[in-house]
């Protein structure tokens, strides 16, 4: 009978000690693939499969693992960490229930949301449809959320359109978060609970599966709402077990972990470090003793010279034609060594140019490589060549180390290696090399040449300078120019930039060697040269950099053989302009403020998106109104405007006082360009000679004035404001002596209108999110009384009220209603004898669909009321009964807000910014236009006093700046951003923000071509000006350039610009439209050959006197001046030179417009500033015959038009000589 004993089965392939071997490599080295495990076995001679490899690390307990994403941490972000856990360890769980969570995230619309399991055979139904999920491209698009929440519940949840700026995040975080912000630790996001509230949300939105991106949208803002306020609370409830207590033990061994791999890569550096000298050693060695083997071969037989001539032509050591008995005691170079400089001198084309401090001697060889022999130079210090460390970048040299031993440098010779100015070198750049984050550059050899023979000691000890001595020249080399000479330095070593880069490679312009060898000393060239990028560290690195940085936004100048040179620097990183030829002297160029100044002439829009109350009439027969800093009075009749600009920041609320003549107006709290806090305070002014009578609570409102209002009954005497804080703080001021009188919180709600009883100036009424409250002004004091809702039911929000001709006051609200409310005396049956009298709803009538946003009293006792989703104006008798009705159009928006002109005619505001005029019986026409949201595309029309605006509203609009109206505006299915009328002026090209761009036929106002250049937004276009090429700069980082025929009305693809390694910011064409200049994000000038195939100019230098057409490029020579110091290169969004070529003006993000003289190419150059915008300045435009400038703000929506006032004659060039001074003009009305 057969029977099973047990056996031990197969031999293990893996030997103990190879198991051992692959598990110390798989503890030290996490990420060591499979594969890299069979090879390092199959080295040591055993050969295994991966299975083997994944069955015997299972078998030690360890299986492969998806490496979890976590935040990038430095130790510094470490030590962050943990300070804020021990700081907040002890915080009890109330602290954390008051703080409001806030944090952005992405969310695509078939993205990867959550992941969806399915219950499936392994492979056979892998792919039936119901077992898989369908993806799209890039997502199907994807939306950007900003939220917040609290342990009460989520907050608001808004959608960031387009590009986040500084004033976008300020106005959410104005509206939605508290005044205090908590310390933050940098790279934590995962420490804000709210992560976890993403996950949640996302997981909600897959299952609802939305169709398009407004679809999204709209799912987003109902699961957001939807989560339950427990869930919030939980989360908070829980942070600081899971968080704060867990950051506390478990970072000591993150810093121990980091700081054992500092160690680690330092010590690996040193080692790194300790073989490269010791190759460097060996190699001078080898040097030195082949010149003692010639000299004592040639001595005995000198006929040996021919014969060591072909052999050292043949390695590749030789370094001229023929090998005489007198050049082989100078000893033959290195291979590695001389063709690692002459690389470095070929590639950077340095041919002798004065930015070196001495000549530069060639000697041609057999195989028409570019070589430098440099033994002449340093055969008094005992060697034949110039060590290899002197070709490392110059960034991190360290002389002493490169040098041989024996010798050192004094310290004038130190001092001069560090005040050597890098060169941007333009003649052999690579287009795809271009500007990235930095630039590292070599020493050039003649200058080590220079420096050692001005300080280099001799054998005998002589300190004479090796440079006075003559040279004896070397066989071949052709004698030096005699007009060759030093150029002096005017400017230190400025090599630190913003990032890190790798070196610039450059073709040598030299035909290359096809010997033999080359491939030899290609490799030779390779390994001395990583071996010189190792050596890439110094001691003095940093405090260079530190004094570098101090100084960016500094230009430097410098002159070398291609004229002089300019250097400016934004965020650290170092921009070069050359000089055009008619300037001889840059440093004593000076500079003025321009002749010429600007006046405000007209304003376009109006604010009526989100504020309320903010049209009324004066007795002058003007309405007043405001749109960003600016209060305007417009005469309705007369069509003319005039101006108060006395605030600094966007006005958000307006009344007038009973005497129709004085005027109150409050402003919002703003920063300044330094980023410190602007205090909001309210004006009192006299609307006909526009002087400010009073300024009321300077320092005492937060965030901003939301509502204002005079008191009638004793004729204006006081003035009550609201202010924007958390609180909503309701403040009775003094009008004439400007003090306070009383103040009180009011409610933690939104509050929309304050109003004093016109009969009675102790009775206040404020009304607003979920409230009405009736406040008595008495000794000081305020106290309040909230309205009794009853049986009625509450309203979400209280929009308006106005009081009857009864004393009743009525209300409407967010469900449509009109509500009447009344005094009751107060329920003694229920609450006894001490029960005072309340205030509660009389009648309930209903007027709208959606809410009622204005009320209007009229002197006869009739009503108007204005609805926002039906868009009615309704009149209503005394008893509340409708008499007329009429419907606004749908492309005005819903009715703002009513105000009475003679008891028949009205002006209404309207919520898409636009002030209509009329009737009910002859309906209503629009006198003020504007638009909606942000506002980026200008553009003037050539020849005829008309200029075009477009904007993320989707709406491209024409305008008129002599009769100061909208001529006729269409919309489109995405947001414009940029626009350029055809040089005939019949067709305008519009960008849009998904890469189309559109051509419109001004006269039928119909799109009459339509293309696609990428999928990303394009942000200009550009004519050139003959109107025969079209350029479209985008930010695919492409310059697309298209043939322009048929009048403006054919277009055909003509080549693409390729070359930035950013988008497109600005581009202009040259006066003969051949070249095209551009800017990109990254601070990049770029020069293109358009008519030679849309090729890269890579000498700069060439095209430094080139006229343009246009300037709007905001970073030129011509237009240095306009950039502040330290600037970070989104200080100035836009520039536009006039056409007579005399002034330039700069739209800036700090709200403010500048008018600079052109050129004005020397920094801190003198100019006058306009303030008037209440958000970032987009864009600015002159018109075609300088009569005017054109500017828009962006958030503000608002569009500036201003008188050009000349005050001089002569051109721009003669004003460069003129002396230098500041000057900045005031807002004067």
């Amino acid at each position: 009978m057969t029977v099973n004993h047990p056996r031990s089965g197969a031999p293990c392939k893996i030997s103990p000690r190879g198991a051992s071997m692959i598990m110390r490599k798989v503890r030290d080295q996490p990420r060591t693939t499979r594969q890299d495990l069979v090879n390092d076995l199959k080295r040591a001679g055993t050969t295994v499969s991966k299975k083997t490899i994944s069955n015997t690390l299972r078998r030690h307990g360890l299986k492969s693992c998806s490496a979890r994403k976590v935040p990038l941490l430095k130790p510094a972000h470490v030590q962050a960490r943990l300070k804020f856990a021990n700081d907040h360890l002890d915080d009890p769980e109330e602290e954390w229930e008051k703080v409001m969570w806030s944090d952005e995230t992405k969310i695509k619309l078939f993205g990867l949301n959550s992941t969806r399991r399915v219950w499936r055979k392994k492979k056979k139904d892998e792919y039936n449809p119901k077992n898989t999920t369908p993806t799209v491209k890039h997502g199907g698009g994807s939306i950007i959320l900003w939220g917040c929440f609290s342990a009460k519940g989520t907050g608001r949840l808004h959608r960031i359109e387009g590009r986040m700026d500084g004033a976008m995040y300020r106005e959410i975080l104005a509206n939605n978060l508290l005044p205090s912000v908590l310390e933050w630790p940098s790279q934590s996001p995962d420490l804000n609970p709210i992560e976890n509230l993403w996950r949640e949300l996302k997981v909600r939105i897959a299952q609802r599966q939305p169709r398009n991106l407004k679809d999204l949208e709209k799912v987003c803002m109902e699961e957001w709402a939807k989560i339950p306020a427990a869930v919030c609370a939980n989360l908070v409830k829980t942070y600081r077990k899971h968080d704060v207590s867990g950051s506390s033990t478990e970072y000591p061994d993150r810093v121990s972990m980091m700081e054992g791999r500092l160690q680690s890569q330092e010590d690996e550096i040193m080692l790194l470090k300790s073989s490269l000298a010791d190759a460097l050693r060996r190699l001078r060695l080898h040097d030195q003793l082949i010149p003692l083997l010639k000299q004592q071969i040639i001595a005995v037989n000198p006929a040996a010279a021919r014969v060591l001539n072909q052999v050292y032509s043949s390695e590749g050591f030789s370094s001229s034609p023929k090998l005489s008995y007198s050049s082989a005691l100078d000893g033959p170079s290195h291979p590695a060594t001389s063709q690692v400089l002459n690389r470095m001198e070929g590639e950077n084309g340095y041919n002798g140019d004065s930015a070196s401090p001495g000549p530069i001697h060639k000697t041609p060889t057999n195989d028409q490589a570019t070589q430098t022999d440099l033994t002449p130079l340093v055969q008094d210090q005992g060697l034949d060549r110039v060590p290899l460390a002197l070709t490392r970048p110059v960034q991190s040299l360290s002389l002493e180390d490169a040098l041989p031993e024996g010798m050192s440098l004094t310290e004038e010779a130190r001092a001069k290696l560090h005040r050597v100015q890098e060169e941007e070198e333009e003649g052999e750049k690579e287009k795809d090399l271009s500007w990235a984050s930095s630039v590292e550059e070599p020493i050039h050899p003649t200058t080590i040449r220079s420096l050692q023979r001005d300080d280099l000691q001799d054998q005998n000890g002589s300190t004479e300078s090796l440079s006075s001595a003559p040279q004896p020249p070397i066989s071949g080399s052709p004698a030096p120019p005699k007009d060759m000479s030093p150029s002096p330095r005017r400017s230190p070593l400025s090599t630190i930039l913003e990032g890190e880069k790798k070196p610039l490679a450059r073709r040598n312009s030299e035909k290359l060697a096809k010997d033999p060898q080359e491939k030899t000393t290609k490799r030779l060239d390779k390994k001395a040269a990583s071996s010189a990028n190792l050596l890439n560290r110094s001691p003095s690195l940093e405090s260079r950099a530190k004094d570098l940085i101090a100084r960016a936004g500094s230009p430097g100048s410098r002159r070398g053989t291609q004229g002089q040179s300019i250097k400016m620097f934004i965020r650290g990183r170092p921009i070069t302009m050359y000089v055009p030829s008619n300037i001889q002297n840059y440093e004593d160029l000076r500079m003025e403020p321009p002749v010429e100044k600007l006046e405000l002439d007209w304003v376009y829009g109006y604010r009526g998106r989100d504020c309320r109350a903010n049209l009324y009439l004066l007795s002058s027969g003007e309405a007043v109104y405001f749109i960003a800093c600016v209060v305007v009075l417009y005469h309705i009749n007369n069509r003319t405007q005039r101006h108060y600009r006395k605030h600094t920041d966007c006005v958000r609320c307006l009344t007038i006082h009973p005497d129709k003549v004085r005027v109150a107006s409050g402003q919002t709290a703003g920063v300044d360009k330094d980023g410190k806090p602007l205090q909001p305070y309210v004006h009192i002014w006299d609307s006909s000679t526009l002087i400010t009578l009073q300024q009321i609570g300077l320092g005492t409102f937060e965030r901003g004035v939301g509502s204002v209002a005079f008191s009638f009954a004793d004729a204006g005497a006081f003035l009550c404001v609201i202010d924007d804080s958390n609180e909503h703080m309701l403040s009775v001021w003094d009008c004439a002596k400007g003090t306070k009188h009383a103040e009180v919180k009011s409610t933690n709600e939104a509050v929309f209108a304050v109003e004093f009883n016109p009969s009675d100036s102790t009775n206040i009424i404020t009304c607003g999110k979920s409230h009405i409250y009736f406040w008595t002004l008495s000794a000081g004091s305020l106290t309040k009384k909230q309205g009794i809702f009853g049986k009625y039911k509450k309203p979400k929000f209280i929009q308006c009220f106005v009081f009857s001709l009864t004393g009743d006051v009525l209300t409407g609200d967010s469900e449509g209603n009109i509500l009447t409310w009344g005094k009751s005396p107060g329920d003694v049956k229920t609450l006894g004898k001490g029960a005072k009298e309340t205030f509660q709803i009389m009648r309930q009538t209903r007027a709208h669909d959606g809410s009622v946003f204005t009320l209007c009293m009229l002197q006869g006792g009739a009503l108007l009321s204005g609805g926002g989703k039906d868009r009615k104006i309704i009149r209503w008798s005394a008893d509340l009964a409708p008499e007329r009705e009429c419907e606004i159009p749908e492309k005005f928006g819903a009715v703002r807000c009513i105000t009475d002109v003679n008891g028949d005619e009205v002006l209404v505001g309207t919520t898409r910014n636009a002030i209509l005029r009329g009737t009910f019986s002859d309906g209503f026409l629009a006198i003020v236009q504007g638009h909606v949201d942000e506002v980026w595309g200008l553009a003037t029309h050539p020849s005829q006093d008309v200029f075009l605006t477009c904007g993320h509203d989707r709406q491209v609009c024409v305008w008129n700046t002599e009769e100061h109206k909208l001529d006729w505006c269409t919309t489109l299915e995405e947001y414009g951003l940029c626009a350029d009328f055809c040089p005939n002026g019949a067709v305008v090209s519009v960008g849009l923000s998904t890469g189309r761009w559109l051509v419109l036929d001004l006269q039928t106002k119909e799109v009459i071509s339509d293309y696609t250049d990428g999928n990303e937004q394009l942000s200009v276009m550009r004519y050139s000006p003959d109107g025969s090429f079209l350029a479209v700069g985008s930010h695919d980082n492409f310059i697309y350039i298209y043939n322009v025929t048929e009048s403006g009305r054919r277009y055909s693809r003509y080549g693409k610009c390729n070359g930035h390694s950013s988008f497109i910011t600005h581009l202009d064409w040259s006066k003969d439209g051949k070249y095209v200049m551009s800017n990109s994000g990254d601070y990049e000038i770029l020069y293109w050959d358009v008519a030679g195939g849309c090729k890269l100019l890579r000498n700069r230098y060439e095209s430094k006197d080139r006229e343009w057409a246009s300037y709007t490029c905001v970073l030129g020579f011509h237009v240095m001046g306009v950039w502040l110091e330290g600037s970070d290169g989104t200080d100035i969004n836009a520039l536009c030179r006039s056409h007579s070529e005399r002034v330039v003006a700069v739209a800036d993000d700090f709200c403010k417009v500048h008018l600079f003289q052109y050129p004005c190419p020397k920094p801190k150059a003198p100019n006058h500033s306009y303030e008037g915008h209440g958000s970032h300045v987009t864009n600015v435009r002159f018109t075609h015959c300088d009569s005017h400038l054109l500017s828009m703000g962006g958030k503000d929506t608002c569009i500036l038009q201003w008188k050009v006032k000349r005050g001089g004659t002569g051109d721009g060039g003669d004003r460069l000589h003129s002396a230098s001074s500041t000057s900045t003009s005031s807002p004067e009305p």
